[in-house]
């Protein structure tokens, strides 16, 4: 018994070896830092960047703060949809709909600023 729990052991050492090395990046990549963060992200940085500066309290934006932004917004869409897409599935639809939308928003507390949005 002791012996198959040791075995037991060194192999779940073993994976979680094997999940740390997946996780870690090479050292000496290669890339220039500008090809990592554009996969990072969909959306284009230009667009982010020009409708930030459409705001007449913004004068300046650096890289850093767009691509906060852009990732931000990404990170929202993303938490929008999938709820919208609750009541989509719910509805036994497979096309995500303004209603599906307009439910997610009156649902979770946290889209309450968005009430009347879409209108």
């Amino acid at each position: 018994m002791a012996e198959s729990e040791g075995n037991l052991s060194s192999h779940y050492e073993e994976l979680n070896f094997n999940i740390i090395a997946d996780d870690l990046e090479p050292i000496n990549s290669h890339e220039p830092e500008e090809e990592k963060s554009e996969k990072l992200i969909r959306l284009p940085l230009a667009r982010i960047k020009h409708i930030m500066k459409v705001d007449p309290d913004v004068s300046l934006a650096s890289q850093e703060s767009v691509f906060l932004i852009t990732k931000a917004t990404e990170l929202f869409i993303d938490s929008i949809v999938k709820e919208a897409y609750f009541y989509t599935s719910q509805a036994k639809k497979k096309t995500l709909q303004r209603k599906d939308i307009d439910s997610a928003i009156d649902a979770v507390d946290c889209l309450a600023f968005l009430e009347g949005a879409l209108d």
